[in-house]
Parts: structure tokens; C-alpha cells; sequence
């Protein structure tokens, strides 16, 4: 059985207006492993850089999207299943 998931890219974003946004990723599960412990809320990541991207609590921007935090760390990404 061949794997036709496409390859997870270094930097992705779930923002579709976002230039890291893949829809081809989204369309599978994936997880993001940071600093060995697996992370739901992660709306941004880049491996190479070393950071996530997760909502700051319930803060939103003036045009109503959730602000974050970056955190630094060891980032993996993976497909679940």
C-alpha cells in the first residue's frame, strides 16, 4: 500500500490566507509534537526555526481573530494514523 499523503512542509500555517497554508496537509490528520509533548492548539509552526504559534488565551485582535504567542522549542510534525 503506497502513502499518498503529501510530504508535511517545514513552515505551515492553519490560516488559508496564510502563504503556508497547504489544504492538501489538511486534508489528514496531523499532530504536532513540541518539546516531546503533543500539542491541539498550535495555529502555526516552522521545524527548522524551532516555534509554534498557539492562541493566547481567549485575547482577540481587532479583527477578531485569536492572538498568540510564539514559543521556542523542538517541533515535530507527523501524520496521525
Amino acid at each position: 500500500m503506497t502513502d499518498t499523503r503529501p510530504a508535511l512542509p517545514d513552515h505551515l500555517a492553519i490560516d488559508p490566507r496564510s502563504p503556508h497554508h497547504v489544504r492538501a496537509v489538511f486534508e489528514h490528520d496531523i499532530g504536532i509534537l513540541f518539546n516531546g509533548k503533543e500539542r491541539f492548539d498550535v495555529t502555526e509552526y516552522c521545524i527548522s526555526e524551532g516555534w509554534i504559534k498557539v492562541p493566547a488565551g481567549k485575547t482577540l485582535d481587532r479583527k477578531g481573530n485569536p492572538l498568540t504567542i510564539k514559543l521556542k522549542g523542538t517541533v515535530e510534525a507527523f501524520y496521525k494514523g
